[in-house]
């Protein structure tokens, strides 16, 4: 298997996790390097009833999710085809170490942006840098994560 076969994988498991399609999150970018996800507007995601924004928790979510994804793809991107075995294994136990998220407005929009930015690939660990942006642009939030990948 070769990369871009491992990370049409990596994609294909990222829309079977039932989490994913309860958000209907969809990946739009995936390298080594970089990742996207969007997430339609649901009125089942409000956070505040009064202002109709995104829940934090869903903006939380969304960060660390596109970073663990990112993460995963890191992995993917160090090794060759005759170590997709080995990078099937770390993979099998990625997890995230530590999420910052800071919020900067509220999530108003009809889609939403996450984007990973990576920060750091180590043998054990992943640090990656996220955002996440509305349909117009606007800067809804931001975060830092550590995930484990060894």
């Amino acid at each position: 298997m070769d990369k871009a076969q491992a990370l049409n994988k990596l994609s294909q498991l990222f829309a079977q996790m039932p989490f994913n399609q309860l958000l209907a999150m969809e990946i739009k970018e995936l390298d080594g390097e970089s990742a996207s996800i969007e997430l339609p507007w649901s009125s089942q995601l409000i956070g505040n009833p009064q202002q109709q924004i995104l829940h934090g928790g869903v903006i939380s979510s969304l960060l660390d999710t596109v970073g663990g994804l990112l993460a995963a793809a890191s992995v993917i991107d160090k090794f060759g085809p005759a170590e997709m075995l080995s990078a099937q294994s770390r993979l099998a136990t990625l997890g995230t170490i530590d999420l910052r998220t800071d919020y900067l407005r509220p999530g108003k929009g009809e889609r939403f942006i996450a984007t990973a930015m990576l920060i750091r690939s180590g043998n054990k660990v992943c640090v990656c840098r996220m955002e996440l942006h509305n349909d117009q642009g606007v800067q809804i939030a931001y975060g830092t994560g550590t995930y484990l990948v060894g």
